[in-house]
């Protein structure tokens, strides 16, 4: 971290600690502000407070172009990053050209009105369906041209990674689901950063919502949307639902000592594992600003961590390796996720 706060990723590259996450803009996930004059006002206010940094991706419907729009409005558009994924529909995998993903590369371009994209993470559903290595390497052949500054994969398991690694493709980062409920990273891929000096963006760090007050004391919920269907599998997998009260419970006494909201010692937690350059919170229906800028301030004492260690001492890690349990489309995980993206997009 450098003396203001922020963290170098690549020389002449440094991002905010807490990464504006987008994906709740999408129309079908409604949990984002009412309008795009508000979501507009929420961007700037984090931006204001120093939070420049913003997640998105090409299958998100309407969120590059509405960045897009937020950087043009602003004196320098370049106080911002963005960071944006590459993910080719699963139907499609083994059709997948050079010339479609440099179609994507340069519609995310224009999307966002950049001559350069920061950061493009890439995915890929199947790894016995080929192509992988021709959309890395298309990926790469646009990073020496100069379209894209750095490369880094999202929702790859450490194999995969270390694929990409040892086939010359210099990934920065990896963007993975990381919580006090899912510690899969833990097991193979922290290990991995380690030795190849990548770095962990962690996304689903409040799982959904789950790790909040909200749900303290709360009996499990009834109706949920995607989102929290698919946290609320985690809890399964990590326990149950009595295990997650027991936790939620022990970050509430640490949140009472610190006088701070519970979801910010969850978030705390992540943020300051030493694989980790920066987590993911969503933009929500409202600003995060003062809530990101308490939890940059908040400080875990070792009480605190051994309280958490002991708690995390009863619980499972779900089962595999990263994204393992949502590429079995045999499990509850895969069905709820939508696979082919890219038809839908404007």
């Amino acid at each position: 971290m450098t003396e203001s706060g922020r963290i170098r990723l690549a020389p002449g590259y440094s991002i905010a600690p807490v990464i504006n996450g987008c994906w709740q803009l999408t129309p079908d996930h409604g949990g984002g502000p009412a309008s795009e004059a508000e979501a507009l006002s929420i961007f700037a206010e984090l931006v204001e407070q120093g939070f420049t940094t913003f997640d998105c991706a090409d299958i998100y419907t309407g969120v590059e172009s509405l960045i897009g729009r937020f950087r043009r409005s602003l004196p320098d558009p370049d106080i911002i990053q963005v960071h944006t994924k590459l993910v080719p529909d699963k139907a499609t995998l083994h059709e997948l050209t050079a010339g479609d993903v440099d179609a994507v590369i340069n519609r995310s371009l224009q999307r966002l009105g950049m001559e350069r994209l920061d950061l493009v993470q890439f995915h890929w559903w199947d790894s016995t369906v080929p192509g992988l290595e021709l959309m890395a390497e298309r990926l790469l052949e646009a990073q020496q041209a100069g379209k894209i500054r750095l490369l880094g994969v999202t929702n790859f398991n450490t194999d995969h990674t270390r694929q990409m690694v040892e086939q010359g493709i210099p990934l920065v980062t990896a963007q993975v689901q990381y919580s006090l409920l899912d510690r899969r990273p833990e097991k193979q891929m922290t290990r991995l950063c380690n030795e190849r000096g990548l770095r962990l963006l962690p996304y689903g760090v409040l799982a959904g919502g789950f790790l909040g007050e909200r749900y303290l004391g709360a009996p499990p919920p009834g109706r949920m949307n995607r989102s929290l269907t698919k946290y609320r599998l985690i809890i399964e997998e990590a326990g149950g639902w009595e295990l997650c009260q027991s936790l939620l419970r022990v970050l509430s006494s640490i949140a009472r000592k610190h006088d701070v909201p519970l979801e910010l010692v969850a978030a705390k937690w992540v943020l300051d594992q030493p694989e980790v350059s920066a987590i993911i919170l969503g933009v929500g229906t409202k600003s995060r600003a003062l809530t990101n800028r308490a939890l940059a301030d908040l400080e875990l004492d070792d009480d605190d961590r051994q309280k958490i260690r002991l708690q995390l001492s009863h619980q499972r890690i779900p089962a595999g390796d990263l994204y393992d349990l949502e590429r079995d489309e045999s499990g509850p995980h895969a069905g709820i996720i939508k696979t082919d993206l890219q038809h839908t997009q404007v």
